[in-house]
């Protein structure tokens, strides 16, 4: 739970930098590509939309989960279970071309990452920087 918070807190401080946090809105990317049955974590996915829920309610505006195997889909239905339905509603599962199109389209290339179809660079959370807010 306390890797879930801080992952959070991280992002929307990084995701702001610059500019004072207000009511801005979070848009969640999950790229799936390297999952595995065996490193699969149902309980930190639930840990994590739950906390989203429940301390973040409107931060997210949207998650995408991009490369979703084959497998994931149940553990899927498994983790939608313990969702609130507005929730779910944010998150998009991208299974296709025109649904990968629309995803570049809603996020735009400026922001998107080259991995992922937009001309952004990629900079891993871990490696994210935080400077000091001024007050």
């Amino acid at each position: 739970m306390e890797f879930v918070v801080h992952l959070l807190d991280k992002t929307i401080a990084s995701s702001f930098k610059g500019r004072e946090i207000g009511n801005e809105k979070l848009i969640g990317v999950l790229d799936l590509q390297q999952i595995t049955y065996k490193n699969i974590d149902a309980r930190a996915l639930i840990t994590g939309f739950q906390f989203l829920q429940a301390y973040y309610p409107e931060r997210l505006a949207k998650c995408y989960l991009l490369n979703m195997p084959g497998f994931f889909v149940s553990v899927w239905r498994m983790v939608s279970y313990f969702l609130e339905k507005a929730t779910l509603e944010k998150i998009v599962i991208v299974s296709n071309e025109d649904e990968k199109r629309e995803f570049i389209r809603d996020i735009g290339e400026e922001a998107l990452p080259e991995e992922y179809g937009g001309r952004a660079k990629l900079v891993a959370i871990q490696d994210v920087i935080l400077t000091p807010m001024e007050n």
